[in-house]
């Protein structure tokens, strides 16, 4: 029988729009057994619940990375180390990684691309230890063409029969998303460039519908224009990316797209790290509100948002959330919309809404500490004072 864990401090967020000074929440096992008012929760608590007080803190729901990849090591040989790499050391580093994130406050991952079923054998040999680690969502080898985007990772498929075979051997291994290369990228020497498809509209009906028999939904990695829209077309449930483009430094916003997209509740991924900062340099302001701006006008037309940074490509580190965040400051989105999209938007557009991303009775125990007030202040995000994983503490 688990002890009970009551959590006190200067404010909860148990959503970010309702905050509440000199608050607590209490945890039994991996659940969340109350959140509200000092006094009436710590009333709920059990005489010999364990207590810890954070004066000056905020206690508020763990974070979301939904799109990372564990079998990259973000170094700019990140690449050829993969490719040069034994099962053995994926393995390792992919561990490493998962504690990274969960150090720096993310309590969900999804991982969008990996070879030989690599997240889900790691999830299994964690649980199996009992050692704390983000939820881990997986997708293993992304559906690509042949020599297409990311075909290193073994989901190269000619055919139809090919594509149902890669997505049946994903489900079998233990995929919780089926992704789709549904255009172009810049990773993979030789390949569509970031703006072509790869797939028509027919192709990624197939792999919705037949996605669609497991019970799993499809992400689509997709710069260009049109392959958004085709992606749009067949339901997928996120978009990846979702940078528009149609040629270099080229883009075609189509508001049509991005409104069936808030209709339908077709989530976006901007998959920006902290190397925005890096990257607005680079291209100059004026190139970057363009660029990014597309944030902004995807969050008018009410199209679902994920945070998303695509750790493990070059400079995209596992263990700075805020600064992937902080993108959305400088677009001019408020601390509160910054956060709800950290949580519980992010749980929604995954289809965990039920069972994460705040903080109330009966959800998972992913519980985030942090020293200061992030919506005074969203640095304060870094300071990490405590993290629970389903009731585990990092």
């Amino acid at each position: 029988m688990t002890l009970q864990l009551l959590l006190t401090a200067s404010r909860i967020l148990p959503r970010p729009s309702t905050p509440i000074d000199d608050g607590a929440v209490l945890v039994d096992g991996d659940r969340i057994v109350a959140a509200g008012p000092r006094a009436e929760v710590a009333a709920q608590a059990s005489p010999d619940a364990e207590t810890l007080d954070f004066p000056g803190a905020t206690l508020m729901p763990g974070m979301f990375n939904a799109h990372v990849h564990l079998a990259f090591d973000a170094s700019r040989e990140m690449l050829p180390n993969f490719l040069a790499s034994t099962d053995e050391t994926l393995r390792a580093g992919a561990r490493e990684r998962l504690d990274l994130l969960l150090r720096s406050g993310v309590t969900t991952v999804r991982d969008l691309g990996d070879r030989d079923a690599l997240g889900a054998r790691v999830r299994a040999e964690l649980e199996a230890e009992g050692v704390a680690a983000p939820r881990l969502l997986t997708a293993g080898s992304p559906l690509t063409v042949p020599n297409g985007h990311c075909h290193f990772f073994g989901g190269a498929a000619a055919d139809d029969h090919t594509i149902r075979a890669v997505i049946d051997a994903n489900a079998a291994a233990g995929a919780d998303v089926i992704k789709v290369m549904a255009s172009g990228g810049q990773i993979t020497e030789g390949g569509a460039d970031m703006w072509e498809s790869q797939f028509d509209v027919r192709t990624l009906w197939l792999i919705v519908e037949h996605a669609a028999r497991h019970g799993l939904p499809v992400a689509a990695h997709a710069h260009g224009a049109d392959a958004i829209e085709a992606a749009v077309e067949a339901r997928v449930s996120t978009i990846e990316h979702c940078t528009w483009m149609t040629g270099p430094q080229q883009q075609d916003r189509r508001d049509s797209v991005a409104q069936k997209m808030a209709a339908e509740g077709i989530a976006a991924c901007s998959t920006s790290s902290r190397n925005w900062r890096m990257m607005a340099e680079r291209m100059g302001e004026e190139l970057a509100k363009t660029v990014y701006g597309r944030l902004s006008w995807l969050e008018e037309l009410g199209v679902p948002l994920l945070a998303g940074t695509d750790a493990g490509l070059p400079g995209s580190v596992f263990d700075d959330p805020v600064g992937a965040l902080e993108l959305y400051e400088w677009l001019g989105f408020g601390r509160r919309r910054i956060l709800e999209i950290a949580t519980e938007d992010s749980a929604t557009g995954l289809g965990l809404g039920d069972v994460t991303g705040r903080l109330a009775p009966g959800l998972s125990a992913d519980v985030l500490v942090v020293d200061g007030d992030p919506l005074a202040d969203l640095s304060a995000l870094r300071n990490v004072l405590l993290v629970l994983s389903r009731g585990s503490r990092a």
